[in-house]
């Protein structure tokens, strides 16, 4: 086991026990019910791992992870007479859950969730992905396996006994995460624990013990057996945590990234548009962080976190190393780089194994990411307009606040100018869409109508006369049908002729 840090702040320590107590009185009821029967059934029982840590930092959970020395075999009949509804889907790990909906101690309370593991240690064949799991018999050695000290941490019920044999509560005072055992074994045993670190950081801003990254930067490759699912839902969490930025960099500095998301590293090669000699990399970082500061509540346009947003935010300019050319004169273009990297984003997101609708709309806003550059540099017609929203689509609140994001520039002029060009723009979205409904253009004729005029039956050319018609619409504004039909019949008589 890696050797303890210095002792921390005493106050610190006081201030997070002060905490706990609140937290766990919150959860004692339905917790400490729980452990009465397990200890009358003669069996042991403990909240462990997120929910006590969590109890320290003074965020209540109702959700709450129990480790016991009870099998699942065990633990299911008591989990059914606990709860209103009960599972077994992780009984392979060892794992029961189960759900006490609200009302049981009066109105305004919440469900409770419990998911009640039997102790265990597990670890990794090399040339597996899944973990080998193996019962324990005890709760100290339970907690020898857990990622973190912070994380290994727990609460025996239901007599509210504390057992913290790695000085989580410590590296809780002191905001660091290091590993229960030497970091090396412990990565082997499950290499997602890397990427867990990186985000734990991202959550909680605790920085990393210099043990564990010293062995994560030795071991980066190791990631490399863990499933592409398991590692798209670390780096989602990440993403959605409220400190992306450090984590990302953790990922980066490391070498995990070279492994995960190589797109992200290899911008810190590259000159950014502004030519200033920062690379891309920190670039994308500042846009990141930009975008989230544009994120709204709940009620809002985008409410936050929002992952499409954020992903595309770190993904848009990733087309630039292959695009980069040196000019004539010292400088250096990227033609193209938001077409190349929307097919980038969509490779990555896809091996990730994103859903669909993600990978499809972070690809859509890295390729109109640039859209906008043009608007500054003369009045848009609108024509123009019409079709950036219409091209955008559901997207376009995002898209708003990705371009707004994308101006870096310390040039302050220049910055006041690319906001009052984009307020300019939006404005105009704003008035058209009051005007013409923008946000469901059609063209004035349906499909039915169209097969009616220019008596043909359904098939390719009533598609293309609708999308010569919604051309038009966006091109020329509402036509009214009786103009419409005007139109349509010119196209159908010049198209046949």
């Amino acid at each position: 086991m890696p050797d303890a840090p210095a002792q921390p702040d005493a106050a610190a320590v006081q201030q997070l026990r002060r905490r706990a107590l609140e937290s766990l009185a919150a959860m004692a009821p339905d917790a400490l019910d729980l452990g009465t029967r397990f200890r009358a059934a003669g069996y042991e029982l403990a909240l462990v791992g997120g929910p006590v840590r969590d109890a320290f930092l003074g965020r209540p959970s109702h959700d709450l992870d129990l480790t016991t020395s009870a099998t699942p075999d065990e633990a299911e009949p008591l989990l059914a007479a606990w709860g209103d509804a009960h599972w077994d889907i992780g009984r392979e790990f060892g794992t029961i859950g189960a759900r006490r909906f609200a009302g049981r101690h009066g109105a305004g309370s919440q469900d409770v969730v419990v998911e009640v593991t039997t102790y265990r240690t597990d670890a990794y064949d090399p040339t597996s992905r899944k973990p080998l799991v193996a019962f324990g018999d005890t709760l100290e050695g339970d907690l020898s396996r857990r990622d973190f000290t912070v994380n290994a941490m727990a609460v025996r019920v239901p007599d509210l006994q504390f057992v913290d044999p790695f000085d989580g509560l410590g590296d809780l005072a002191r905001r660091v995460l290091r590993t229960p055992i030497d970091p090396r074994r412990s990565f082997d045993d499950d290499p997602l624990r890397m990427m867990r670190a990186a985000r734990f950081v991202a959550q909680l801003g605790f920085r990393l013990d210099d043990d564990a990254r010293a062995a994560i930067v030795d071991m980066a490759s190791r990631i490399s057996i863990v499933s592409a699912e398991r590692v798209r839902d670390e780096l989602t969490k990440l993403l959605l945590a409220p400190h992306p930025r450090a984590g990302l960099e953790v990922l980066v500095d490391t070498g995990l990234a070279d492994h995960v998301l190589p797109e992200l590293p290899a911008l810190r090669l590259e000159i950014d548009e502004h030519h200033r000699h920062k690379d891309v990399y920190q670039h994308s970082l500042m846009v990141l962080e930009k975008a989230i500061a544009l994120e709204t509540g709940p009620d809002g346009a985008v409410p936050g976190p929002d992952l499409v947003l954020r992903l595309a935010a770190l993904l848009h300019d990733i087309g630039k190393p292959r695009t980069r050319r040196f000019e004539d004169g010292g400088g250096v273009s990227f033609h193209h780089h938001e077409v190349v990297g929307a097919k980038m984003a969509a490779k990555r997101l896809k091996a990730l194994r994103f859903d669909k609708q993600t990978v499809q709309d972070v690809a859509r806003l890295t390729e109109l990411h640039l859209r906008f550059h043009g608007y500054g540099d003369g009045e848009w017609t609108d024509s123009a307009v019409r079709r950036y929203v219409t091209d955008a689509g559901p997207l376009l609140e995002r898209l708003h606040r990705l371009t707004r994001s994308d101006s870096t520039t310390r040039n302050q002029r220049k910055a006041a100018r690319l906001k009052a060009a984009y307020d300019s723009l939006e404005d105009r979205i704003a008035t058209l869409r009051e005007a013409e409904e923008l946000a469901a253009i059609r063209p004035d004729l349906d499909g039915t109508q169209i097969m009616d005029v220019l008596g043909i039956r359904p098939g390719r050319d009533v598609g293309e006369a609708y999308r010569y018609l919604l051309d038009q619409r966006l091109e020329h504004g509402p036509l009214g049908e009786e103009r419409a039909r005007e139109v349509l019949l010119a196209w159908w008589a010049q198209r046949s002729s």
